[in-house]
């Protein structure tokens, strides 16, 4: 299950970087919500994965699917 969080925390890095891009400077208020919804998930899930797997491992698999 830890995987399954760790792999659904980094999907959802590709989405808060991505969402990013839109929000020109945060004055987009859809992309600026969008960007703290994604990143919110993605730090839960990142944390709830690094429950069981260690926190090197889970940060680089998490940085790598980002990538």
């Amino acid at each position: 299950m830890a995987w399954i969080y760790l792999v659904t925390a980094g999907l959802f890095e590709i989405g808060f970087t991505t969402s990013m891009r839109y929000t020109e400077g945060f004055t987009k208020t859809v992309p600026t919500l969008l960007f703290a919804a994604f990143i919110l998930a993605s730090l839960y899930c990142l944390n709830k994965a690094t429950e069981v797997i260690p926190l090197g491992t889970a940060y680089a698999v998490w940085g790598g699917i980002g990538a």
